[in-house]
């Protein structure tokens, strides 16, 4: 449960929450993107209430501003990955037309492209590793161009360097526009963002300012100071 929770996630910023198991991490993710009700209180997202919006308005919110991703990969069987990716593409406004959906399809194979998978776009979502998977839940969470992703541990079921090919990729959307809201476990994960907010017993405890991530070369500060901050808030 949630308490007296209050902040904001500015346009192209990056936020990572963390915080103890049953802190409430997810269930911020999840009440701000809509996908939870809310018991009291409002949520605002691009100047709308949606809060108090209709299941049907706020499923076109979801559909047409909002990608997600999370750590278990929720993908249909019986379609391909490229099938999977431009699915929720099909049923936006953008491709309403036969020259909507065509577009929407090479933009789903330009995002297989940038993120490295356009060779698995035919193959079974069990013909694939989990690296590859959860890429192409980063592109199926971009296909409509959302004003906002946000990911719950989308690394977390992931190896060392399936992880850091997907973290990437978000950051990469991050920094072509795409907002992001992150839960995460990782502090080297986090380290990546532009801040961090640390919840506990449904409160936030206090939030960590990094700046904007540049190079690998400063990743190392970056984890370094993340990790004493975390250390004094009680990680």
């Amino acid at each position: 449960m949630l308490r007296n929770v209050s902040f904001e996630v500015e346009e192209g910023e990056m936020v990572a929450v963390m915080g103890p198991s049953g802190s409430g991490k997810s269930t911020l993710l999840y009440t701000v993107s809509g996908m939870d009700d809310v018991t009291a209180g409002n949520v605002m997202f691009n100047d709308r209430d949606i809060s108090q919006l209709k299941p049907n308005e706020m499923a076109e919110i979801r559909l047409e501003e909002m990608g997600f991703i999370f750590q278990q990969m929720y993908m249909l069987k019986n379609l391909t990955i490229f099938d999977n990716i431009i699915l929720p593409a099909y049923k936006s406004k953008a491709a309403s037309g036969k020259a909507g959906r065509k577009e929407k399809e090479e933009y789903g194979k330009e995002l297989m492209r940038k993120m490295g998978i356009i060779e698995v776009a035919d193959n079974d979502i069990n013909e694939v590793s989990g690296g590859q998977l959860q890429r192409a839940c980063v592109c199926r969470s971009l296909i409509n161009n959302p004003k906002m992703i946000f990911a719950d541990e989308p690394t977390g079921a992931l190896n060392k360097q399936a992880s850091g090919e997907v973290l990437d990729e978000i950051v990469r959307a991050n920094r072509e526009g795409t907002t992001v809201l992150m839960v995460t476990h990782d502090a080297k994960v986090a380290a990546k963002s532009d801040r961090v907010m640390y919840i506990e017993d449904g409160r936030i405890k206090g939030e960590y300012p990094l700046g904007k991530y540049e190079n690998e070369t400063s990743l190392k500060e970056r984890e370094r100071t993340l990790n004493n901050w975390l250390h004094d808030m009680g990680w």
